[in-house]
């Protein structure tokens, strides 16, 4: 997994807890504890998926375009992290003239297949707002 999926979970739900769901990416950066530069880079992949929309000029920044009942993590994952369970090295060599040598990365591969689309089915049962009342159930 990496650290894209979740900054793009908590920039998320930052807007959607905001009244009028407008943040800048300073604080968005800020409510995250990240960089604002990797913060705009996050937000550019949600917004060319249509989760947000930019507003120029001063009072401008990045709004949340769509109800967080309707954005799953299931949704968050496939636009920033799809493909990230898979290693991009397994062990094996596909050439060696040993049964597990040659068939490991193979096998492993549909393994982490297999996981992924279990992450993703589970994360397709949680919303932004989910995520959004867990948060307020801290308080």
């Amino acid at each position: 997994m990496n650290s894209e999926f979740t900054i793009a979970v908590h920039s998320l739900v930052y807007l959607a807890y905001l009244p009028e769901r407008m943040a800048s990416s300073e604080m968005i950066a800020d409510n995250v504890g990240t960089h604002s530069v990797r913060v705009r880079k996050i937000m550019s992949g949600l917004r060319r998926s249509g989760l947000v929309d930019t507003r120029e000029g001063s009072g401008g920044g990045y709004r949340l375009t769509t109800d967080p009942e309707a954005v799953t993590l299931a949704d968050i994952y496939r636009i920033m992290a799809q493909g990230s369970l898979i290693p991009s090295w397994c062990s094996g060599d596909p050439e060696m003239d040993c049964v597990v040598g040659s068939n490991m990365n193979q096998v492993m591969y549909g393994i982490f297949c297999k996981a992924e689309k279990h992450l993703e089915t589970y994360f397709h049962a949680i919303t932004l707002q989910d995520v959004l009342q867990q948060i307020k159930d801290c308080e």
